[in-house]
This record gives structure tokens, sequence and C-alpha cells, in this order.
């Protein structure tokens, strides 16, 4: 069996199939593997969620010296605050979001429903990552990382590349009226019953994140629409399961 830190401990993550350009490194890992006992079972991130810490720790060590990285993960508040991720390395930001121009720093965001959204400019000189729950969402989270992406890169934003990483499906996010009147309703929404048949509405939030996107100019958005919910071997679900853990999207400029 491998030491406690060693990088092979890692198990192999979602695999992000996107249109960045060569330089760049990106992973999503998923909950299989790992050390964390029920109900964090697996390859939990999450220093949050009432895991051992030093197992979440010892998690956290094991990606970033598999990938060669330094991480700067966030203190994730649903808001819309991006941070440039050198200057947070050792000391987490209250943010959703951050970018970086240098290599071997990757900015992470963390994720059981909510939407990881990676970044990367077409002329790999900067990439970035938002946690695009519904709040952080229609605060513009998505937006704000795009530009400061694109500001790093010294671009357009339609300059900048994306890639949706699975979340909670239009199938499993029922949702009352706030949130639908917080993006001024819109196709994304569907009409549904709750259980006791109040009126309720299903909501695509990878589909509202895709149309930020289309009209920021970002028009090279991958991602395979993949339900956290749906899929509880492989993904923590909020939704689903309450007390759970967290899984990681993050990417960086290679060395």
């Amino acid at each position: 069996m491998p030491a406690e830190g060693a990088a092979a401990s890692v198990p192999a993550g979602h695999a992000v199939h996107w249109d960045a350009p060569p330089g760049i490194g990106a992973l999503m890992t998923l909950r299989t593997g790992g050390q964390s006992r029920p109900p964090w079972d697996g390859f939990n991130l999450g220093d949050h969620v009432g895991d051992d810490p030093t197992v979440v720790l010892r998690h956290r060590d094991q990606l970033a010296t598999r990938h060669g990285v330094r991480i700067a993960w966030l203190q994730q508040v649903h808001g819309c605050k991006v941070v440039n991720a050198a200057q947070h390395l050792d000391q987490p930001a209250q943010a959703d979001a951050s970018w970086t121009d240098q290599p071997g720093v990757a900015c992470a965001v963390l994720v059981a429903d909510c939407l990881p959204v990676l970044l990367a400019a077409r002329n790999g000189r900067a990439v970035g990552a938002a946690h695009a729950g519904w709040r952080g969402l229609a605060a513009g989270v998505v937006e704000a990382a795009v530009r400061a992406v694109a500001q790093a890169a010294g671009g357009g934003e339609e300059g900048v590349v994306a890639w949706l990483g699975p979340c909670i499906g239009p199938e499993a996010f029922e949702v009352g009226d706030d949130v639908a009147q917080a993006f001024g309703g819109g196709p994304r929404f569907s009409p549904s019953r709750r259980v006791d048949g109040s009126p309720a509405w299903r909501a695509d939030l990878a589909g509202l994140a895709r149309d930020r996107l289309l009209a920021m100019g970002v028009t090279a958005v991958a991602g395979e629409g993949l339900c956290t919910v749906a899929d509880r071997s492989r993904f923590f679900s909020y939704r689903r399961d309450g007390r759970t853990g967290r899984m990681a999207a993050a990417v960086w400029l290679r060395g």
C-alpha cells in the first residue's frame, strides 16, 4: 500500500475534454477512492463538511503532489468575488472564483451539485475556475471570472474557452419562484409540481451558465451535461445526501 502522502494514492478523476491550448492542465476529482469514512466516503476534499481534517489534508496534499502544483483553495460563499490564486496559496480567500497567470499554481473550486466552471485563455497565458451555484451564477461569478482571465491574458473575453463540469441536472434541480425570478425566468426553467402539489420549477443550471458565457462572446464551451444527483457511485451530491463530501475541479498552467 502506498505511503499516506504518495501521489499514487490519488484515484483517477473525471477527464476534462475542452478546447484549451497546449500547456494547460485540468482535472475534476470523483468520490471514488480515498480514505474518508461515511457519510463522506471516498476522496473527499471538503474541509468544512465535518470530515476528519487529517484525512482531508492528506487528500489535498496527494492531489497537489500527483499533479505537481500548488492549489489555491477557497472559502466559498456563493458570491461573485474573484481573486488572484497566487496570492492565496497559504490562506484561503472568501471568494467563489480565482485566476492565475503563474505556472504551477492551480485554481480550484469545490462542488457537490453546484457547477464547476474552468476557464482558459486561448493564448495560454491565464486560467481560472469558478464555483457557480445558482446564487453565485445570478450574481455574475462566471462573468467576473471570464473578465479576470481575459484581462490577465491581455486579450478579450471572446479569447476565453470554458468547460462546464458535472452538476445537478435539470431533472433533479427543483427550485422555487425566487430562483426563477433571479434569472428573469426563460426557457431554462420548466414548470413542475412538488410532492405536496405546490408549483415549482425545474432549472437547468449548466444551461444558464452556458447562456451567460455565450452572451459574453465565449463560444467554445465544452461539457458533458452529467448530473451529480443521478450518479451516486461517482459523484458527491448535497441535494441527494445532505451530509456528504466535496469534489474539486482545478486548472493550471504547466511549468
